[in-house]
């Protein structure tokens, strides 16, 4: 039996000496409890707000929601180790946090689990203060020691990603049955008593003779809007609607989670996937392929209105999908090697003659937001990067990145010139007809990992380009299973990755980029990216004082990690192509973050 109720001596011994080190006005300054905070400024919902602006609080409860998973299955209910592959739903569905995000902010967060919030102007510690009312769905109520239990066994024994979300947590101090307070180490991390919002409530009683680690398909007690109402291994899994819902009237609530039932089915393949959408054996789905959206959703079902396509706009950041290069592997070490693979992805044939002309040329990690880096860099942006121009290369300051284009009069034929110039620079050179190093005489030669065999249609031109400049490139198509496992443990060359950003980076660019989690296996720095500068300028962005001074920071890391040419960037859409059976329906409103299933409704019959 294992009690991870309670923290271990190591855990109580770290929280004594780090409190016993903070400044006096860190422990014992007053503040007021508020009922929402913002990153910068105010929130916008006032204190008792009846609900958030893009739902519909009247929208009747009632009916199934049926989506499908694209995947080989799951063998878990614990998505918070990096053990096992937890079935859809499970986080956003079972467990609350302690405050809930709004969706059309650029990052404010308002009480959940949590009636109020107390923080100073330096931030140097938060304390939440919980609901009376608020219970797990066995009725027992959530309490101060759910939440210091759920942060130290996540910090713990939980998933790399939380240990470098919360690392700047000094100390846990429970205050009473419903008031906990967290205390920061020295640091000016603004974000850390919003993210800590962010904390998963797990029921401390649930797990007290039971390994966090080993959950499997035992369905656990949760504390959010749905239970597990049935599953069929790696098959599907079902969500009841929790009637008695502590939560269901408050204002971060009311007008979501309408669906008395929401099943996930599962589909090894999305052709099949999408045959099944078109026969009604599923409700609601997001469409990710150019050819899809412009080819497959015809026929009487969407002539008569029985089913619906909508490409709905939205403002949220695209963040970077690329194909990422893992610069642990020796071929993508030198940054020249990088850039000169770049020019072999034509993309503008790829959009004319795969994607429909629908897509639109990434060129910024933050791409679609105005934290993207553009021009050259000048004002405070050049001011931060200036004390590091001895350690960066100097087209940082004198070229604006742009992704090779083959738009120009020489279209391919010159990106692919330029190419092997750059490779000759890097100590490369082709010998009968073959791309090899000048001294070890080792061909350049790298796999590229896909899942997606739709996919294969982009990645299979990409490989005849680099052909031509006689480099010996495969292709490995996997199952999502082994996709997942490999990508945890850095076991790849190249492979296709979406790194989605918010529209307020903050601690979550650690697990991107730091150079702390070049070597955990599981962590999200896909590309190895080991950079005094960037851990910098990272740290910068996560302490960032304003909003202004922030978008200033992120654009300059922006600017630094193109210039590193990690990867060769893809595209994005400003748009979520969606399509739908006509009983479903949504509010008029679409807030700026796009598309949200958990505010839509099935349609009563006097609608």
């Amino acid at each position: 039996m294992t009690r991870t109720r309670k923290a271990s001596p190591l855990i109580s011994a770290f929280t004594f000496v780090a409190m016993a080190l903070l400044p006096w006005h860190a422990i014992s300054a007053e503040t007021p409890a508020k009922h929402g905070i913002a990153m910068h400024g105010e929130p916008q919902y006032p204190e008792g707000f009846a609900h958030f602006d893009y739902v519909n609080p009247g929208a009747p409860k009632g009916g199934a929601l049926g989506m499908a998973v694209v995947a080989n299955g799951f063998d878990s209910f614990n998505p918070f180790v990096i053990r096992g592959v937890a079935a859809a739903g499970i986080n956003t569905y079972l467990y609350d946090t302690l405050m809930e995000a709004s969706a059309d902010e650029p990052f404010s967060t308002y009480g959940l689990i949590a009636e109020s919030i107390e923080t100073p102007d330096d931030r140097s510690y938060v304390v939440f203060n919980l609901r009376e009312e608020a219970r797990f769905q066995d009725g027992e109520p959530i309490t101060a020691e759910d939440v210091k239990f759920s942060f130290d066994v996540l910090t713990t024994q939980g998933h790399p990603f939380y240990r470098n979300y919360y690392a700047d947590v000094a100390g846990v101090t429970i205050e009473g049955e419903r008031r906990i307070r967290f205390d920061f180490g020295e640091t000016n991390n603004r974000e850390l008593p919003l993210i800590l919002g962010q904390l998963p409530v797990l029921p401390g009683h649930y797990w007290e003779d039971r390994e966090f680690g080993d959950n499997g398909l035992t369905p656990p007690v949760g504390s959010g809007p749905y239970r597990i109402e049935d599953f069929e291994a790696g098959r599907s899994i079902t969500f009841e609607r929790v009637k008695d819902y502590w939560a269901q009237d408050l204002g971060v609530r009311k007008g979501r989670f309408n669906f008395d039932e929401i099943r996930y089915d599962y589909y090894s393949d999305d052709t099949v996937a999408l045959e099944s959408f078109r026969a009604g054996n599923f409700d609601f789905r997001i469409e990710s392929s150019a050819k899809n959206w412009a080819t497959a959703y015809t026929g009487d079902q969407f002539e008569s209105g029985k089913a619906k396509t909508e490409a709905v706009e939205h403002s949220r950041p695209a963040g970077m999908q690329a194909f990422a290069m893992n610069t642990r592997r020796e071929v993508f070490s030198n940054p020249k090697v990088r850039e000169a693979l770049a020019y072999a992805f034509d993309f503008e044939w790829a959009n004319k003659n795969l994607f429909y002309g629908q897509y639109t040329r990434t060129g910024s990690y933050f791409e679609n937001s105005e934290l993207a880096s553009s021009g050259l860099p000048e004002g405070r942006e050049l001011e931060i990067l200036e004390p590091y121009r001895d350690q960066l290369s100097g087209d940082v300051f004198s070229e604006e990145y742009q992704p090779p284009s083959t738009a120009g009069e020489g279209g391919l034929r010159e990106n692919l010139r330029t190419a092997l110039t750059m490779l000759r620079e890097a100590g490369y050179k082709v010998v009968d007809g073959a791309m090899v190093h000048s001294e070890s005489g080792d061909p350049l030669a790298f796999e590229i990992l896909i899942y997606q065999k739709t996919f294969e249609r982009v990645v299979l031109p990409f490989k005849n380009n680099l052909a031509r400049l006689g480099i010996d490139v495969s292709v490995r198509l996997v199952d999502t299973n082994q996709y997942i496992q490999r990508i945890r443990e850095f076991d790849y060359d190249m492979t296709v990755q979406s790194i989605g950003q918010s529209d307020s980076p903050g601690n979550e660019q650690r697990e991107y980029w730091h150079s702390s989690t070049v070597d955990v296996k599981g962590s999200r720095n896909y590309m190895g990216v080991d950079s005094p500068v960037v851990d910098e300028l990272v740290n910068m962005v996560i302490q960032a004082p304003s909003r202004e001074e922030l978008v200033h920071r992120v654009r300059a890391l922006d600017r630094v990690l193109l210039h590193g040419h990690y990867v060769v960037p893809n595209w994005y859409l400003p748009k979520d192509r969606i399509a739908y059976w006509s009983f479903l329906q949504r509010p008029d409103a679409v807030p700026k973050n796009g598309v949200d299933i958990d505010n839509w409704w099935v349609k009563s019959t006097d609608q």
